[in-house]
């Protein structure tokens, strides 16, 4: 027998049983917060929304910072079909029985069909060439959520028909406004209960969470469900709570993050600024990057960016490098450090790179190249050549250098290694103007 009051209390266990974060997942722009620059009043996206004119995008971002939330609130507020996929578990042919509905509800009842597919990036080309004729045609309007560069990681065909949305780690203060609002929300939240969360708990959840209002909302889930009520049944969530709920800030990043930050500690390390390069290094090794590789980096680096205005910087570079491999983690990581600090303060110089990309250049495109005869080996010449080769002046016997060609004629004059005015090549060039080159 149908009753009521069992359904709405089986309604109420099911909701509980839902994770904090679903719960407070916000239902209208009013509820949205965070990703102002493409929700604030008068934007774009939003008028679109209230319109309900909002046409194929995608929407690209860390997670836990909105995109799926948005995506929700777009399909609550347009008076079209929602369909939602997830790339990873869904087909080919999943794709298509969406399309095939959508285009009978356009043509039976003017109804348009929104498909949000989470992980979009995970749709591979055959997916994509099945979905590219309708979103052509206004068949679907779709929404792709993606962690990774859709411009990277998706059918160009697909980006190119879509308004990519970039959203932004949310900060502190926003997420600190999420968690108060899930702790005193009676319906949603936990304001039901007798709980009272130490700022000093909100503020450090907030820090640590990474932008990521998800792994917000989880650690304080866990804060509150696994702190013990007092005697009279309050619970406490206090500092110490939030920091074994938490446990640290969350250091994983996407694909596109890690290149990001491997981009930014090259860069440092050319910029001469130890401080970033030391961060990012630190910062890359804590999620998960192997320290072997940023030593590699800082090999290359310290012969192209630091090269002859500073020779040793090869030296240091290496050295750590072996230390490392010999030491292994945590202490192999202090050579390290000591390396990127050294490479990062040296006087820097790319003559180095300038001169290979030079001779490298010459020799792919120099057609008549013959060494000079007195440069050419003897050991198996004729007489003729061996005479020739005679020619050869012994540096040695000259008191160290001897001017003499060692170019092949047809580069004769050319130059690829120029010294800066930087470090140890201001020696080298007073060397080279001694022995009258350039």
């Amino acid at each position: 027998m149908y009753d009521l009051f069992d359904t709405l209390k089986e309604n109420n266990q099911k909701n509980e049983q839902q994770p904090l974060a679903e719960r407070m997942r916000p239902q209208s722009l009013r509820e949205f917060m965070g990703q102002t620059h493409i929700c604030e009043e008068n934007s774009l996206l939003r008028r679109a929304i209230s319109l309900d004119k909002v046409g194929s995008c995608i929407f690209w971002g860390p997670p836990g910072t909105g995109k799926t939330t948005l995506a929700n609130i777009i399909a609550n507020s347009t008076s079209g079909n929602f369909v939602k996929l997830n790339a990873v578990s869904s087909g080919v042919a999943d794709v298509k029985k969406a399309v095939e509905k959508a285009h009978d509800d356009l043509k039976m009842f003017g109804k348009k069909t929104y498909l949000l597919l989470d992980e979009c990036h995970r749709f591979s080309k055959t997916q994509s060439d099945s979905l590219l004729p309708a979103i052509e045609q206004g068949t679907i309007i779709f929404i792709g959520s993606t962690t990774e560069n859709p411009y990277a990681s998706m059918t160009p065909a697909i980006v190119s028909r879509c308004r990519v949305f970039e959203f932004k780690r949310l900060d502190e203060e926003t997420i600190k406004k999420c968690l108060y609002k899930a702790i005193n929300d009676k319906k949603r939240g936990y304001g039901l209960l007798d709980l009272e969360v130490l700022d000093e708990a909100v503020s450090h959840i907030s820090a640590m969470s990474g932008g990521d209002l998800r792994t917000a909302y989880n650690a304080l889930e866990l804060a509150v469900l696994t702190t013990q009520g007092d005697e009279n049944g309050k619970i406490t969530v206090t500092l110490k709570d939030a920091e074994q709920s938490i446990q640290r800030k969350a250091l994983s990043y996407d694909e596109n993050s890690y290149y990001d930050m491997l981009s930014a500690f090259c860069k440092s390390l050319r910029g001469s600024d130890s401080d970033a390069a030391l961060y990012y290094a630190h910062r890359l090794i804590e999620g998960g990057c192997d320290p072997l590789l940023l030593l590699r980096r800082l090999v290359v680096h310290s012969a192209e960016d630091v090269g002859m205005a500073d020779p040793n910087a090869l030296v240091v570079a290496t050295s750590a490098l072996t230390a490392f491999l010999n030491i292994g983690y945590p202490e192999g990581l202090i050579p390290m450090s000591q390396a990127i600090i050294y490479v990062c303060e040296a006087p820097k110089s790319n003559s180095v790179i300038i001169a290979m990309n030079g001779a490298q250049e010459a020799a792919k495109s120099t057609k008549d190249d013959t060494v000079p005869a007195h440069l050419r080996n003897s050991v198996f010449a004729d007489s003729d050549a061996k005479a020739r080769s005679r020619q050869y002046k012994y540096p040695h016997d000259y008191g160290g250098y001897v001017d003499q060609q060692y170019l092949p004629d047809s580069l004769v004059g050319s130059v690829f290694y120029v010294p800066k005015d930087n470090g140890f090549e201001l020696e080298v060039k007073k060397i080279r103007k001694q022995k009258g080159k350039k």
